[in-house]
């Protein structure tokens, strides 16, 4: 596989055998970062699946059955592991300049030999780097943000155990910068997305309230957006592993029904 902004590829051992995992080291601008690649053991052609985790550093970490999961149903799916974490170089900056990691990796997607077409998916604070990266590449098939940050400012009042990290991280509050965090806040943006949007949400969701859905859906609609919208009454964050599943096989479903 020759693609320019890869500089090593290692393989990791995969909890499926029809599934190929590979550590990918690659570059982001002036960065070495890392991620992880699943590819079907197989010579047949697929989309992209671009899976852009939450969290930050060692809370949300990638995890390869996950990732196995969604190539499972059909994808050749790349998930960076953000700048700094796992040996990659560089800080994570929640959404800032850490969005490079996501657009460098689409760009992987975009010229592996295997991909047809490549989509989206963010998961947690994955939501808004997912919606960064459709902004920048109009020419992604489609969009899923899961459980997603839609409005970083939304984010600081909600969750006052991240403030002190949110602070540091992104250089201060929102009152003395709102700056930086509009440029974390896709809603400002979305009249620049093109890939049509799958929202998947939880209501009981403590760690990304609802609101965060409720605010994309409205803006979507708004700017006559192309969105669909699975609210799930009884779910918090984290669905039960069977309602997953089904989720995952579903969401995938409608992935390809937007190639």
């Amino acid at each position: 596989m020759k693609m320019d902004q890869i500089i090593h590829l290692e393989r990791f051992p995969s909890p499926n055998p029809m599934i190929k995992l590979s550590v990918v080291t690659y570059r982001s601008g002036e960065l070495k970062v890392k991620g992880l690649l699943a590819e079907p053991d197989d010579d047949g052609v697929y989309d992209g699946f671009l899976y852009l985790r939450g969290g930050i550093k060692n809370v949300g970490k990638v995890r390869p059955s996950r990732i196995v999961q969604f190539a499972s149903e059909g994808f050749i799916v790349f998930a960076p592991f953000y700048r700094g974490n796992q040996g990659g170089d560089g800080q994570e900056d929640f959404a800032g300049d850490d969005r490079e990691d996501a657009f460098s990796a689409f760009k992987i997607l975009q010229s592996h030999p295997r991909v047809k077409e490549t989509h989206i998916f963010g998961f947690s604070r994955g939501g808004v780097m997912a919606l960064a990266t459709a902004i920048q590449f109009p020419e992604a098939k489609s969009i899923v943000t899961w459980g997603g940050v839609s409005d970083m400012f939304l984010t600081y009042v909600e969750r006052k155990d991240l403030r002190r990290m949110m602070k540091r991280v992104i250089g201060g509050t929102p009152t003395k910068f709102p700056e930086r965090y509009e440029y974390r806040t896709p809603l400002f943006q979305l009249e620049h997305l093109a890939a049509p949007v799958l929202i998947i949400h939880g209501e009981q969701d403590d760690n990304v309230s609802v609101e965060h859905a409720y605010r994309l859906e409205k803006r979507l609609k708004e700017l006559n957006k192309p969105v669909e919208s699975w609210y799930f009454q009884a779910f918090t964050h984290y669905f039960p592993p069977a309602v997953n599943r089904k989720v995952v096989e579903d969401l995938t479903i409608w992935m390809k029904q937007q190639s």
